[in-house]
């Protein structure tokens, strides 16, 4: 096999990274989220509510990018 096919197989694609991006934003959620449930001092958990809400923001932006491409369908309830 040479180098080029194994590249190509290998290749991350747009759908890859977008959903790799939706994971970590997934990911972040819940550290904000616990962590902002076990802070204490006023300005930090104000700190760590906007943090969650910038990744709450940035998940539903890429989700809808996703679903427009149809690569994150979802059925209607």
């Amino acid at each position: 096999m040479n180098a080029m096919n194994t590249q190509a197989k290998c290749a991350y694609q747009d759908k890859d990274r977008m959903m790799d991006a939706l994971s970590s934003q997934k990911f972040l959620s819940g550290v904000y989220n616990e962590s902002l449930n076990e802070a204490y001092h006023t300005p930090v958990k104000n700190c760590l509510s906007n943090l969650l809400d910038d990744v709450h923001r940035t998940q539903e932006e890429l989700f809808a990018l996703m679903n427009e491409r149809g690569w994150y369908p979802v059925e209607d309830a």
